[in-house]
């Protein structure tokens, strides 16, 4: 990604406006938050302020509005939109040179460690939807995914009892994501190998993407090459910069 389309991503401000931009948008509670979201820090004065709006959603959208039952709306595959955008960190496109070679690691607080190759994947039991993605700047989008759930990955590492998180990681440019275990084991969550009924392409994070149609696109880790079980909650690349840790819609 260039400097122009991260901070295109990021939405990014010219210095010297960030006061004026502020009052203008009239942001506050709420809003503050989504300025945050949209990866505007607002200037020295401002961040603390955004920072703490954040940590606010996290705690409403982890301990209030999450369920670990209610699921997102589905669609029929004559619904999917003709385009789905797509965003990398790397300077170019993330493509493994030995695909043969690629495994999951799974590994942390977990009884069974695990490698994974895609056929071993392949031959867990199998989800399938058409659900709408949603992105952190706006737009929404529909497609098909398929691939394992992720708590069929969980049955068989079988997490310790202090295990409370999962950092998914990826190839992409040491991209990550932290998630909380009970959003990982939501039956929507998985682990895509495949999308609009082909296998999973490169611009979307092939060999293996993390997918729920619960979170935002920013929190669906693409290329995949690790799971780690841990106590204490993980980081991630765009929430390390401010970004809700939580993520949920």
């Amino acid at each position: 990604m260039t400097e122009t389309e991260r901070r295109r991503l990021l939405g990014a401000q010219t210095p010297g406006v960030d006061r004026r931009a502020f009052v203008k948008l009239g942001l506050g509670g709420a809003g503050t938050a989504l300025a945050a979201a949209c990866g505007w820090d607002g200037g020295g004065a401002i961040r603390p302020l955004l920072l703490d709006w954040s940590r606010v959603n996290d705690w409403v959208g982890e301990k209030v509005l999450f369920s670990p039952t209610h699921l997102a709306r589905t669609y029929s595959a004559a619904e999917r939109s003709a385009m789905l955008p797509s965003y990398f960190i790397s300077g170019m496109m993330p493509m493994l040179r030995d695909p043969d070679r690629w495994r999951l690691r799974v590994q942390g607080l977990v009884e069974h460690p695990l490698e994974l190759s895609l056929d071993d994947l392949m031959r867990l039991p199998r989800t399938a939807y058409t659900v709408k993605h949603h992105c952190v700047e706006g737009w929404s989008a529909i497609a098909s995914w398929h691939g394992v759930p992720v708590s069929a990955i969980v049955a068989r590492c079988r997490p310790l009892d202090t295990a409370r998180y999962i950092s998914f990681d990826s190839f992409d440019a040491g991209y990550s994501n932290g998630w909380d275990l009970a959003s990982a084991m939501h039956p929507q969550t998985i682990l895509a190998y495949g999308m609009n009924d082909n296998p999973l392409p490169p611009a979307h994070g092939a060999p293996l993407r993390l997918y729920s149609p619960t979170k935002l696109g920013y929190k669906l880790t693409k290329y995949l090459v690790s799971m780690t079980f841990t106590d204490r909650r993980p980081g991630g690349y765009w929430e390390d910069q401010g970004y809700p840790w939580f993520g949920g819609i």
